[in-house]
């Protein structure tokens, strides 16, 4: 929620695309990310995919509902992803760089094989997987992507 939070200084909305229908994150956090006026969730959904890996940009991510299996495609400029404890990166294979145990390969920091997307955490981090580990890492791509999208304005 925290980084959800950060993001709505730079971009005109940010949807939390959420697999549950609750969040786990402590209750203050979560009711001032969703009392934000530029914050929206999307709850029971998943991303399916990140479009368009060909042209090595963000344009758009596919999201299915778990539980009406209703799928869409939502046009973004920007995904900032926050996995959890469990490195669930099967629906990166063919389109961000792994390392053979299946976590994200970062570059420079917490940029990924695409330009625009930033890792953090225990997507990967393979070696410590603890929660500082993951603040520190979820810290530094929030500094990167403000970095970026500062350089993407000008």
């Amino acid at each position: 929620m925290e980084e959800a939070l950060f993001l709505t200084k730079f971009a005109k909305r940010v949807t939390i695309v959420h697999r549950r229908d609750e969040l786990r994150a402590s209750k203050i956090m979560a009711q001032r990310a969703l009392n934000h006026p530029k914050i929206e969730c999307l709850w029971d959904t998943v991303i399916t995919d990140i479009l368009d890996p060909a042209k090595l940009q963000v344009e758009a991510v596919r999201t299915r509902n778990v539980k009406t299996e209703k799928e869409q495609t939502l046009s973004t400029e920007g995904v900032f992803i926050g996995i959890g404890h469990k490195p669930n990166t099967e629906f990166f294979e063919g389109q961000l760089d792994l390392n053979p145990q299946g976590y994200l390969k970062v570059y420079k920091g917490s940029r990924t094989s695409i330009e625009g997307v930033f890792a953090a955490g225990d997507v990967h981090d393979h070696v410590y997987r603890q929660a500082v580990t993951a603040a520190g890492a979820g810290c530094r791509a929030a500094i990167d992507a403000e970095r970026w999208l500062e350089l993407q304005s000008h």
